[in-house]
Protein backbone atom coordinates (compact mmCIF):
# COMPACT_ATOMS: atom_id res chain seq x y z
CA UNK A 1 0.00 0.00 0.00
CA UNK A 2 1.44 3.33 -1.06
CA UNK A 3 1.62 6.10 1.52
CA UNK A 4 -1.05 8.75 0.92
CA UNK A 5 -0.42 12.22 2.36
CA UNK A 6 -3.68 14.04 3.13
CA UNK A 7 -3.16 17.79 3.51
CA UNK A 8 -5.73 19.79 5.51
CA UNK A 9 -5.31 23.60 5.34
CA UNK A 10 -6.88 25.07 8.48
CA UNK A 11 -7.87 28.63 9.32
CA UNK A 12 -10.52 29.46 11.93
CA UNK A 13 -12.77 26.45 11.27
CA UNK A 14 -13.00 25.26 14.87
CA UNK A 15 -16.73 24.28 14.78
CA UNK A 16 -16.14 21.88 11.88
CA UNK A 17 -12.56 20.69 12.34
CA UNK A 18 -13.27 17.71 14.59
CA UNK A 19 -15.74 16.24 12.10
CA UNK A 20 -13.26 16.78 9.26
CA UNK A 21 -10.25 15.16 10.94
CA UNK A 22 -12.25 12.27 12.39
CA UNK A 23 -13.50 11.45 8.89
CA UNK A 24 -9.89 11.17 7.67
CA UNK A 25 -8.74 9.17 10.67
CA UNK A 26 -11.63 6.77 10.04
CA UNK A 27 -10.61 5.92 6.48
CA UNK A 28 -10.58 2.25 5.54
CA UNK A 29 -7.33 2.92 3.64
CA UNK A 30 -4.80 2.56 6.44
CA UNK A 31 -1.51 3.85 5.06
CA UNK A 32 -2.12 7.53 5.64
CA UNK A 33 -0.11 10.54 6.67
CA UNK A 34 -2.35 13.43 7.75
CA UNK A 35 -0.83 16.90 7.67
CA UNK A 36 -2.85 19.48 9.61
CA UNK A 37 -1.58 22.87 8.46
CA UNK A 38 -2.67 25.53 10.96
CA UNK A 39 -2.43 28.73 8.93
CA UNK A 40 -2.21 31.12 11.88
CA UNK A 41 -5.70 30.39 13.22
CA UNK A 42 -6.92 32.74 15.98
CA UNK A 43 -9.61 30.41 17.35
CA UNK A 44 -9.27 27.00 19.01
CA UNK A 45 -7.89 25.23 15.91
CA UNK A 46 -4.20 25.22 16.97
CA UNK A 47 -5.02 23.38 20.22
CA UNK A 48 -7.32 20.96 18.39
CA UNK A 49 -4.58 20.18 15.88
CA UNK A 50 -2.09 19.49 18.67
CA UNK A 51 -4.58 17.20 20.38
CA UNK A 52 -5.04 15.16 17.20
CA UNK A 53 -1.27 14.97 16.83
CA UNK A 54 -0.99 13.52 20.31
CA UNK A 55 -3.82 11.03 19.74
CA UNK A 56 -2.70 9.47 16.47
CA UNK A 57 0.87 8.96 15.16
CA UNK A 58 -0.36 9.37 11.56
CA UNK A 59 -1.08 13.05 12.27
CA UNK A 60 1.60 15.67 11.74
CA UNK A 61 0.87 19.26 12.74
CA UNK A 62 2.34 22.33 11.06
CA UNK A 63 1.80 25.71 12.76
CA UNK A 64 2.64 28.65 10.51
CA UNK A 65 2.05 32.34 10.10
CA UNK A 66 -1.13 33.15 8.18
CA UNK A 67 -0.43 33.16 4.46
CA UNK A 68 -3.73 32.09 2.92
CA UNK A 69 -5.10 28.85 1.52
CA UNK A 70 -2.51 28.43 -1.24
CA UNK A 71 0.40 29.01 1.13
CA UNK A 72 -1.03 26.47 3.60
CA UNK A 73 -1.46 23.85 0.89
CA UNK A 74 2.06 24.49 -0.39
CA UNK A 75 3.47 24.09 3.12
CA UNK A 76 1.72 20.72 3.34
CA UNK A 77 3.06 19.64 -0.05
CA UNK A 78 6.62 20.51 0.94
CA UNK A 79 6.35 18.51 4.17
CA UNK A 80 4.50 15.49 2.71
CA UNK A 81 6.24 12.11 2.64
CA UNK A 82 3.67 10.16 0.60
CA UNK A 83 3.97 8.93 -2.96
CA UNK A 84 0.38 10.18 -3.44
CA UNK A 85 -1.28 13.44 -2.35
CA UNK A 86 -4.82 14.53 -1.47
CA UNK A 87 -6.46 17.60 0.09
CA UNK A 88 -9.44 18.09 2.38
CA UNK A 89 -10.80 21.50 3.42
CA UNK A 90 -11.15 21.90 7.18
CA UNK A 91 -14.90 22.60 7.13
CA UNK A 92 -15.79 19.58 4.95
CA UNK A 93 -15.59 15.83 5.58
CA UNK A 94 -15.16 12.61 3.61
CA UNK A 95 -16.83 9.19 3.53
CA UNK A 96 -14.93 6.32 5.14
CA UNK A 97 -14.21 4.45 1.90
CA UNK A 98 -13.08 7.42 -0.17
CA UNK A 99 -9.33 6.84 -0.25
CA UNK A 100 -9.55 3.05 -0.40
CA UNK A 101 -11.64 3.36 -3.57
CA UNK A 102 -9.49 6.10 -5.14
CA UNK A 103 -6.12 4.53 -4.32
CA UNK A 104 -7.49 1.22 -5.57
CA UNK A 105 -8.55 2.84 -8.84
CA UNK A 106 -5.10 4.40 -9.29
CA UNK A 107 -3.44 1.02 -8.77
CA UNK A 108 -5.87 -0.99 -10.92
CA UNK A 109 -5.77 1.40 -13.87
CA UNK A 110 -2.12 2.38 -13.56
CA UNK A 111 -3.32 6.00 -13.48
CA UNK A 112 -1.62 9.24 -12.45
CA UNK A 113 -4.72 10.90 -11.04
CA UNK A 114 -8.14 9.89 -9.73
CA UNK A 115 -11.06 12.29 -9.25
CA UNK A 116 -14.44 11.60 -7.68
CA UNK A 117 -17.86 13.20 -7.45
CA UNK A 118 -19.08 14.95 -4.31
CA UNK A 119 -22.19 15.70 -2.29
CA UNK A 120 -23.34 19.32 -1.98
CA UNK A 121 -24.29 19.88 1.64
CA UNK A 122 -26.87 22.65 2.02
CA UNK A 123 -28.97 23.87 4.92
CA UNK A 124 -32.09 22.54 3.17
CA UNK A 125 -30.71 19.13 2.21
CA UNK A 126 -28.05 17.12 0.40
CA UNK A 127 -27.59 16.87 -3.37
CA UNK A 128 -25.89 13.72 -4.63
CA UNK A 129 -25.92 13.40 -8.46
CA UNK A 130 -23.52 10.45 -8.63
CA UNK A 131 -24.20 7.29 -10.64
CA UNK A 132 -21.37 4.94 -9.62
CA UNK A 133 -19.90 4.95 -13.13
CA UNK A 134 -16.12 4.68 -13.69
CA UNK A 135 -14.39 6.40 -16.62
CA UNK A 136 -10.76 6.09 -17.72
CA UNK A 137 -8.96 8.44 -20.12
CA UNK A 138 -5.63 8.13 -21.90
CA UNK A 139 -3.42 11.09 -22.76
CA UNK A 140 -5.15 14.45 -22.37
CA UNK A 141 -8.64 12.98 -22.43
CA UNK A 142 -9.28 13.91 -18.80
CA UNK A 143 -8.14 17.48 -19.47
CA UNK A 144 -10.59 17.66 -22.39
CA UNK A 145 -13.50 16.33 -20.29
CA UNK A 146 -12.65 18.88 -17.59
CA UNK A 147 -12.64 21.80 -20.03
CA UNK A 148 -15.84 20.73 -21.77
CA UNK A 149 -17.59 20.96 -18.37
CA UNK A 150 -19.73 17.92 -19.08
CA UNK A 151 -22.35 17.35 -16.38
CA UNK A 152 -21.51 13.66 -16.02
CA UNK A 153 -17.91 14.41 -14.96
CA UNK A 154 -17.60 16.53 -11.84
CA UNK A 155 -13.83 16.87 -12.20
CA UNK A 156 -13.90 20.56 -11.24
CA UNK A 157 -11.12 23.03 -10.46
CA UNK A 158 -11.13 21.98 -6.81
CA UNK A 159 -8.15 20.24 -5.24
CA UNK A 160 -10.17 18.29 -2.68
CA UNK A 161 -11.88 15.67 -4.89
CA UNK A 162 -8.64 14.28 -6.31
CA UNK A 163 -5.81 11.91 -5.44
CA UNK A 164 -2.69 12.01 -7.57
CA UNK A 165 0.82 10.70 -7.76
CA UNK A 166 3.35 13.00 -6.11
CA UNK A 167 5.64 12.81 -9.15
CA UNK A 168 2.87 14.34 -11.28
CA UNK A 169 3.11 17.54 -9.27
CA UNK A 170 6.84 18.15 -9.64
CA UNK A 171 7.57 21.84 -9.09
CA UNK A 172 3.92 22.89 -9.48
CA UNK A 173 2.49 24.83 -6.52
CA UNK A 174 -0.61 26.88 -5.76
CA UNK A 175 -0.33 30.65 -6.44
CA UNK A 176 0.22 32.37 -3.11
CA UNK A 177 -2.04 35.25 -2.11
CA UNK A 178 -4.74 34.55 -4.70
CA UNK A 179 -8.31 33.42 -4.44
CA UNK A 180 -9.59 30.88 -7.01
CA UNK A 181 -6.17 29.31 -6.64
CA UNK A 182 -7.31 25.96 -8.08
CA UNK A 183 -8.16 27.25 -11.57
CA UNK A 184 -4.68 27.34 -13.12
CA UNK A 185 -3.19 24.70 -10.79
CA UNK A 186 -5.71 22.03 -11.80
CA UNK A 187 -5.43 22.86 -15.51
CA UNK A 188 -1.65 22.46 -15.43
CA UNK A 189 -1.91 19.30 -13.34
CA UNK A 190 -4.41 17.67 -15.71
CA UNK A 191 -2.27 18.58 -18.73
CA UNK A 192 0.44 16.29 -17.29
CA UNK A 193 -1.84 13.28 -16.79
CA UNK A 194 -1.08 10.35 -19.07
CA UNK A 195 -3.87 8.24 -17.65
CA UNK A 196 -6.71 9.52 -15.49
CA UNK A 197 -9.70 7.87 -13.86
CA UNK A 198 -12.99 9.35 -12.65
CA UNK A 199 -15.22 7.65 -10.07
CA UNK A 200 -18.74 9.02 -10.18
CA UNK A 201 -19.17 8.28 -6.49
CA UNK A 202 -19.84 11.15 -4.09
CA UNK A 203 -17.27 10.40 -1.39
CA UNK A 204 -16.56 14.03 -0.53
CA UNK A 205 -19.01 16.13 1.50
CA UNK A 206 -18.74 19.73 0.35
CA UNK A 207 -20.47 22.38 2.48
CA UNK A 208 -21.92 24.84 -0.03
CA UNK A 209 -23.60 27.51 2.08
CA UNK A 210 -21.69 27.81 5.33
CA UNK A 211 -21.70 31.43 6.55
CA UNK A 212 -18.41 33.08 5.61
CA UNK A 213 -17.46 30.48 3.02
CA UNK A 214 -15.47 31.81 0.05
CA UNK A 215 -17.98 30.08 -2.23
CA UNK A 216 -20.90 31.83 -0.50
CA UNK A 217 -19.89 35.43 -1.16
CA UNK A 218 -21.68 36.07 -4.46
CA UNK A 219 -20.40 38.53 -7.08
CA UNK A 220 -17.54 40.25 -5.32
CA UNK A 221 -14.55 42.32 -6.33
CA UNK A 222 -12.40 39.17 -6.18
CA UNK A 223 -14.22 37.84 -9.26
CA UNK A 224 -12.52 40.61 -11.23
CA UNK A 225 -9.24 40.87 -9.32
CA UNK A 226 -8.53 37.13 -8.96
CA UNK A 227 -10.92 34.83 -10.82
CA UNK A 228 -10.98 36.48 -14.23
CA UNK A 229 -7.16 36.92 -14.35
CA UNK A 230 -6.89 33.22 -13.43
CA UNK A 231 -9.21 32.31 -16.32
CA UNK A 232 -7.07 34.40 -18.68
CA UNK A 233 -3.90 32.71 -17.41
CA UNK A 234 -5.60 29.34 -17.91
CA UNK A 235 -6.34 30.17 -21.55
CA UNK A 236 -2.80 31.44 -22.13
CA UNK A 237 -1.40 28.20 -20.70
CA UNK A 238 -3.57 26.05 -22.97
CA UNK A 239 -2.34 27.99 -26.00
CA UNK A 240 1.26 27.67 -24.80
CA UNK A 241 1.00 23.85 -24.88
CA UNK A 242 -0.46 23.88 -28.40
CA UNK A 243 -4.09 23.28 -27.43
CA UNK A 244 -5.75 26.23 -29.15
CA UNK A 245 -8.84 24.04 -29.58
CA UNK A 246 -9.21 23.65 -25.82
CA UNK A 247 -8.37 27.31 -25.24
CA UNK A 248 -11.38 28.21 -27.40
CA UNK A 249 -13.54 25.77 -25.43
CA UNK A 250 -12.41 27.49 -22.24
CA UNK A 251 -13.11 30.92 -23.77
CA UNK A 252 -16.65 29.80 -24.69
CA UNK A 253 -17.43 28.96 -21.06
CA UNK A 254 -15.70 32.15 -19.95
CA UNK A 255 -18.10 34.16 -22.11
CA UNK A 256 -21.05 32.30 -20.59
CA UNK A 257 -19.81 33.20 -17.11
CA UNK A 258 -19.40 36.86 -18.01
CA UNK A 259 -23.04 37.02 -19.10
CA UNK A 260 -24.12 35.39 -15.84
CA UNK A 261 -22.04 37.91 -13.89
CA UNK A 262 -23.53 40.78 -15.87
CA UNK A 263 -27.08 39.78 -14.99
CA UNK A 264 -26.17 39.35 -11.33
CA UNK A 265 -24.57 42.80 -11.29
CA UNK A 266 -27.57 44.32 -13.06
CA UNK A 267 -29.81 43.23 -10.18
CA UNK A 268 -28.45 46.02 -7.95
CA UNK A 269 -27.21 49.55 -8.50
CA UNK A 270 -24.02 51.12 -7.23
CA UNK A 271 -20.72 52.51 -8.54
CA UNK A 272 -18.93 49.16 -8.24
CA UNK A 273 -21.70 47.29 -10.07
CA UNK A 274 -21.76 49.89 -12.86
CA UNK A 275 -17.97 49.75 -13.17
CA UNK A 276 -17.90 45.98 -13.53
CA UNK A 277 -20.86 45.92 -15.94
CA UNK A 278 -19.02 48.42 -18.12
CA UNK A 279 -15.89 46.26 -17.96
CA UNK A 280 -17.82 43.19 -19.12
CA UNK A 281 -19.42 45.11 -22.01
CA UNK A 282 -16.04 46.46 -23.11
CA UNK A 283 -14.34 43.08 -22.81
CA UNK A 284 -16.96 41.28 -24.87
CA UNK A 285 -17.05 44.07 -27.45
CA UNK A 286 -13.26 43.82 -27.73
CA UNK A 287 -13.55 40.08 -28.42
CA UNK A 288 -16.36 40.39 -30.97
CA UNK A 289 -14.02 39.52 -33.83
CA UNK A 290 -13.28 36.16 -32.19
CA UNK A 291 -16.89 35.19 -31.49
CA UNK A 292 -17.59 33.23 -34.66
CA UNK A 293 -14.54 31.04 -34.09
CA UNK A 294 -15.13 30.55 -30.37
CA UNK A 295 -18.81 29.69 -30.75
CA UNK A 296 -17.87 27.16 -33.39
CA UNK A 297 -15.72 25.15 -30.98
CA UNK A 298 -16.49 21.66 -29.75
CA UNK A 299 -19.36 21.62 -27.27
CA UNK A 300 -20.53 25.17 -28.03
CA UNK A 301 -24.20 26.02 -28.48
CA UNK A 302 -25.38 28.19 -31.35
CA UNK A 303 -28.22 29.32 -29.12
CA UNK A 304 -25.60 30.76 -26.76
CA UNK A 305 -24.11 32.58 -29.74
CA UNK A 306 -27.50 34.12 -30.50
CA UNK A 307 -27.74 35.32 -26.90
CA UNK A 308 -24.27 36.86 -27.15
CA UNK A 309 -25.14 38.67 -30.35
CA UNK A 310 -28.21 40.17 -28.67
CA UNK A 311 -26.05 41.24 -25.72
CA UNK A 312 -23.53 42.92 -28.01
CA UNK A 313 -26.34 44.88 -29.66
CA UNK A 314 -28.00 45.83 -26.37
CA UNK A 315 -27.15 44.60 -22.88
CA UNK A 316 -30.48 45.98 -21.63
CA UNK A 317 -32.42 44.05 -24.27
CA UNK A 318 -30.50 40.90 -23.39
CA UNK A 319 -31.38 41.19 -19.69
CA UNK A 320 -35.06 41.83 -20.50
CA UNK A 321 -35.13 38.85 -22.85
CA UNK A 322 -33.58 36.54 -20.25
CA UNK A 323 -35.97 37.75 -17.55
CA UNK A 324 -38.94 37.18 -19.83
CA UNK A 325 -37.69 33.70 -20.66
CA UNK A 326 -37.26 32.75 -17.00
CA UNK A 327 -40.52 34.25 -15.75
CA UNK A 328 -42.88 33.32 -18.57
CA UNK A 329 -41.53 30.93 -21.19
CA UNK A 330 -39.61 28.51 -18.97
CA UNK A 331 -42.59 27.80 -16.65
CA UNK A 332 -44.79 27.20 -19.71
CA UNK A 333 -42.27 24.72 -21.12
CA UNK A 334 -41.99 23.00 -17.73
CA UNK A 335 -45.77 22.61 -17.45
CA UNK A 336 -45.89 21.33 -21.01
CA UNK A 337 -43.37 18.62 -20.16
CA UNK A 338 -45.39 17.55 -17.15
CA UNK A 339 -42.48 18.35 -14.79
CA UNK A 340 -43.38 19.46 -11.34
CA UNK A 341 -46.98 18.26 -11.67
CA UNK A 342 -48.55 15.41 -9.70
CA UNK A 343 -48.06 12.25 -11.73
CA UNK A 344 -45.91 14.07 -14.32
CA UNK A 345 -43.30 11.99 -16.15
Amino acid sequence: MELLSVIVPIYNVEPWLERCVRSILGQTYGNLEILLVDDGSTDGCPALCDRFGEEDPRVRVIHKKNGGLSDARNAGIDMASGTCLAFVDGDDWIDAGMYEAMMGALAKEGADLCACSYKRIRRDGVLDPSTGKRTVWEGQGMLEAFLLELDEYQIQNSAWNKVYKRELLGELRFPKGKLYEDIVFTTKLLSRVQKGVYLDQAFYNYVVDRDGSIMNLGIKKSIFTDQIPAYEEKEAFLRSIGRDDLADVHRYFFYKRLLIYYRALAASEGPEQRKYRAWIRQRLKRDEKDMERVYGCRGASRNEYRKMRIFLRSATLYCLMMELNERLLLPIKTRGNGKGLPGGR
